[in-house]
């Protein structure tokens, strides 16, 4: 079946400069996306996304912003000759100042050794830098009439400190089917967390204990 490109712009279309997606970039508050260059000057004056208005970030809105290569380059099937001309663009305009065109990242071959093929574990295990906190999880009881919930299936959460209370709030959600209407409150020892701090802040100022 033919699909006319019209029936999928609205999906692939910036909603602040008005053209197709460039770097798609996703707020992971909201999962609204943009081209990247839009969103970062937006976010030079505002901290609230510009589709829906929510806050991303109270202070560093730039930190909640990921690449969404998946679309972009779902963008560039779509759309004829449009990675050509975005890369002519880039190429133009670094020639244009005198400066050195970056060269895309290209994947390095992986050496064939003879006899015996290793083994290569170290990937596999190696958790990403800006993974940089472990959380444990504990459920420690509820009221009455919260209806049924699932219990989480691993205490140990390992999260970009970056990641707010109300991304974990989100995630026990999501994890134990949580009733939207259940309250759900973050406890830190004595402290009942705000939906806007970040693990990193409160570890900051409670201590290493506190994301335990």
């Amino acid at each position: 079946r033919m699909i006319n490109l019209a029936e999928l712009t609205p999906y692939i279309l910036c909603s602040i400069c008005k053209g197709y997606f460039i770097d798609a970039t996703t707020i992971t508050e909201c999962l609204h996306t943009f081209c990247k260059s839009c969103i970062v000057r937006h976010f030079y004056y505002s901290n609230r996304c510009p589709k829906c208005n929510i806050v991303v970030h109270q202070t560093q809105p730039l930190y909640n912003i990921r690449l969404d290569r998946q679309l972009q380059d779902i963008v560039y099937k779509l759309v004829v000759n449009l990675e050509e001309r975005e890369k002519k663009q880039m190429h133009d305009f670094y020639k244009e100042r005198g400066l050195e065109v970056p060269k895309p990242a290209v994947p390095q071959p992986v050496p064939v050794s003879r006899g015996r093929p290793r083994k290569v574990l170290g990937s596999v295990f190696r958790i990403p830098p800006e993974l940089d906190i472990s959380i444990l999880l504990e459920f420690i009881g509820a009221n009455e009439g919260t209806g049924n919930f699932k219990p989480l299936e691993k205490k140990f959460v390992r999260v970009s400190g970056e990641a707010t209370i109300g991304h974990v709030e989100k995630f026990l959600r999501r994890k134990m089917d949580l009733d939207p209407a259940c309250q759900v409150d973050i406890i830190c020892g004595d402290h009942l967390l705000e939906h806007y701090q970040t693990l990193r802040e409160i570890r900051q100022a409670i201590g290493e204990s506190a994301v335990q």
